[in-house]
């Protein structure tokens, strides 16, 4: 039965793994399509075009549901930063806070809307990089926990191979699952203990800070 309900416990496991890596996938296209539309956004203002027309011709390329809003404030002379602002809620999408900022001020200040995009595209590129660069550094430890956690089962397979008997030990003798039990608490905490380093070590609310400081901008 062991193998059973370790296979029923790994269920809800992996599958908050997966769901982990499907959203982590998505905030990271909205975040280029973000820097993307920032990029065509100034360039089709420095060749002279109107800020509102040259959103209006912008569609949805993966910035979130909440985009069609914003092309269509422009065209009707709605109010495009706070059609902004709501795109930005979506995780990725948080750049549009400060392209929001950007707006604002070029329409009250007269300030330059193409230089503003131009430098929250620049910064959203700089954390984009940055990130990649530690998730480069960091394979090296993710990699050394994998083999880590893989190790019991190696030894076990040695075990086998060599006629011990392990399962039969750590299934059938109180011993055996006394050692097995623990084991099992110490492997979680070594792979829970791991995950927090790299958690640290990649350390949230970047981008949410690098929006702030364009915001103050």
């Amino acid at each position: 039965m062991l193998p059973l309900i370790v296979g029923a416990l790994a269920v809800p496991l992996v599958r908050r793994w997966l769901a982990a890596r499907e959203r982590q996938r998505e905030r990271e296209l909205r975040e280029s399509a973000v820097i993307d539309m920032c990029g065509a956004v100034a360039g089709e203002l420095r060749a002279g075009r109107q800020p509102g027309a040259a959103v209006s011709g912008l569609r949805d390329a993966g910035l979130g549901p909440g985009w069609p809003a914003v092309p269509a404030a422009a065209r009707f002379g709605g109010d495009v930063p706070d059609a902004l602002r709501k795109a930005g809620r979506r995780p990725g999408a948080e750049g549009l806070q400060g392209v929001a900022a950007c707006w604002r001020v070029a329409v009250d200040g007269g300030a330059g809307l193409a230089a503003g995009l131009e430098r929250v595209a620049a910064a959203l590129g700089a954390e984009r990089d940055q990130r990649e660069d530690l998730r480069a550094q960091l394979a090296g430890t993710r990699s050394t926990a994998a083999m880590l956690a893989l190790l019991p089962v190696v030894a076990l397979l040695m075990g086998a191979a060599l006629g011990a008997e392990p399962l039969r030990v750590l299934l059938h003798t109180p011993t055996g699952l006394g050692c097995l039990v623990l084991g099992g608490l110490l492997e979680g905490a070594g792979i829970a203990w791991t995950r927090r380093i790299v958690r640290v070590a990649e350390g949230p609310g970047k981008t949410n800070g690098t929006n702030g400081r364009e915001r103050e901008r």
